[in-house]
């Protein structure tokens, strides 16, 4: 796995950090446009943040799990919705990078810029194949960072065959439906779309289960899912560990005064058991990956136990963080329930852990495979298969 790529000695993370003050400066105002603003987008350019997942023979970092986790972890920390776009976009970015034809990747990634995508793996359109490509139709939710997204990764089912692929268009092909009305996450700009027969060149779409790269290293082999898996996990213990520290500021901004937490035994526990519960979240998430990170690098692929633990690890992650909002919403006073920053991340947490990764059906498959239910069978997305 790459190290922590740099110019000089400033490593992606050091400049992750040096970001907060302006992304927090900003989040305000993202919320209300129901997108980043131009100088948070800006500063992420230019900071190379955008780069981070895309193989470095297109000009990106190529970050090793636990480094993107570290970078995603941080950005989400000074903002939720930061942190998710700029995972999101990166994920699709640098799998369009690993994957696509060489035709595709010389147009896309010309610009002196990374480019910025949007679009939803999830509940495929269809794909008509003709000569050079594929007709595309469908209409897709969710897609996180539209309104910035230069191109759109979209999951197709090829008619005829049910095969699915990722298919990459430009904007101009994407009609945009609005409808983005949400409790949390509302800076994502995460708006439903629609394309109604768009031509697709062959070279612009890549197998949804493709897991061998035509550039960039052992990352790629894990496949676009599990790649996901490793977005969603840094996300929610930034946001997690972004709670417990407004709460802490909370309580010693009240210390001293009668009846207030900070003098109360129960806050005291609460807190350390809410603070123990976190760290061990990450620490599992941490373990899983390295150890996905070492049989990567000895040129292997995921067993079974492996690929349960990269999903149970998340959804242990997330549903750390909503224990741990609920507990920050219900002791922070005032402070969270007025509008502020205790409050939007109350909502942007029970937002993002609803997404399809973190769902139900995935912890259950986990537990029948640990358990040693699942004899013979494999992964397939969120269900283990025969």
């Amino acid at each position: 796995m790459s190290s922590l790529n740099t110019a000089g000695t400033t490593t992606l993370l050091d400049r992750a950090r040096a970001l907060r003050p302006l992304i927090e400066r900003e989040a305000a105002t993202a919320e209300a446009q129901g997108k980043l603003t131009a100088p948070v987008v800006d500063a992420l350019h230019e900071a190379g943040l955008f780069g981070v997942w895309a193989p470095t023979a297109l000009g990106g970092a190529e970050l090793s799990p636990r480094e993107l986790i570290a970078v995603f972890e941080e950005l989400a920390y000074a903002d939720a919705s930061t942190g998710w776009v700029t995972m999101i976009t990166t994920l699709e970015n640098g799998t369009a990078g690993a994957y696509l034809g060489d035709d595709a990747v010389e147009r896309i990634f010309a610009g002196p810029r990374m480019p910025l995508f949007a679009g939803q793996g999830t509940r495929p359109g269809t794909a008509v194949r003709e000569a050079g490509g594929f007709r595309l139709s469908g209409q897709w939710s969710f897609a996180s960072g539209m309104p910035l997204a230069g191109y759109v990764h979209s999951l197709a089912a090829v008619e005829g065959t049910d095969e699915l692929r990722i298919c990459i268009t430009p904007i101009d092909d994407v009609k945009m439906l609005g409808n983005w009305d949400v409790l949390g996450l509302r800076a994502t700009g995460s708006i439903d779309y629609a394309i109604n027969g768009a031509f697709v060149p062959e070279s612009q779409t890549h197998l949804f289960a493709c897991d061998e790269p035509l550039r960039g290293g052992a990352i790629y082999r894990l496949g676009l899912l599990d790649q996901a898996l490793i977005c969603h996990s840094a996300w929610a213990l930034g946001v997690g560990r972004r709670l417990l520290d407004e709460l802490a500021g909370y309580a010693q901004a009240k210390a001293g005064r009668p009846g207030q937490i900070a003098g109360s035994a129960a806050f005291h526990t609460d807190f350390a058991r809410a603070e123990a519960q976190l760290r061990a979240a990450k620490a599992l998430v941490q373990e899983t990956w390295g150890d996905v990170e070492a049989t990567l690098d000895a040129g292997g692929r995921l067993n079974v136990r492996q690929e349960t633990m990269v999903r149970l690890a998340l959804n242990h992650a997330t549903s750390t963080a909503v224990e741990v909002s609920r507990f920050v919403h219900m002791t922070g006073g005032t402070s969270a329930v007025r509008d502020g920053l205790i409050q939007r991340l109350f909502r942007d947490v029970h937002t993002g852990c609803a997404h399809i990764t973190s769902g139900p059906q995935a912890l259950q498959e986990c537990g029948r495979e640990l358990a040693g239910l699942a004899p013979g069978q494999s992964w397939a997305v969120f269900t283990l298969e025969g």
